[in-house]
């Protein structure tokens, strides 16, 4: 059974984590995609193609890309690479202490370039990327044309 982990499953987007599929036969090929909707509803996603090892394990920080969004050894790739749907967009978070963004791993058995809704993934999770940890607290500044926000820690 093909499994894909991201640890840990929820932390600050500025911090680092371990992207790891288990379960594939030993050099088989897959497509690592992410994706995730931001609050206006735009898809960002990104997607790297990897050769399963000897143990039918791929980890982006150890293996490299063969092709996709990116090439090479990424550990954050999938992560640092997403790309918008519609063209000049860009990836901003506005509430960035009420919600996360939810991001959207999965596997998908060989090279996939497109975005079939039909094509079924081998294995799936997802990771929630916290802008503002818990307990801090955000003041609102506004003070003549100046506008902006200071973050207290607890």
């Amino acid at each position: 059974m093909v499994e894909v982990t991201v640890t840990p499953q929820s932390s600050l987007a500025d911090r680092p984590v371990q992207i790891r599929v288990r379960g594939l036969s030993p050099s088989q090929l897959v497509t690592l995609r992410a994706w995730l909707k931001d609050e206006q509803g735009e898809c960002f996603q990104s997607r790297a193609f990897f050769r399963a090892d000897g143990a039918g394990e791929v980890d982006p920080g150890i293996h490299a890309a063969l092709g996709g969004s990116y090439s090479g050894v990424w550990p954050m790739g999938l992560l640092w690479f997403l790309q918008p749907d519609t063209l000049f967009r860009r990836l901003v978070k506005r509430d960035v202490a009420g919600s996360p963004f939810r991001v959207r791993l999965e596997v998908l058995d060989g090279l996939s370039l497109g975005a079939d809704p039909k094509e079924q993934p081998l294995a799936s999770c997802e990771a929630e990327r916290w802008y503002v940890g818990p307990g801090v607290q955000r003041v609102p500044i506004r003070e003549g044309r100046v506008r902006g926000a200071l973050f207290l820690p607890p």
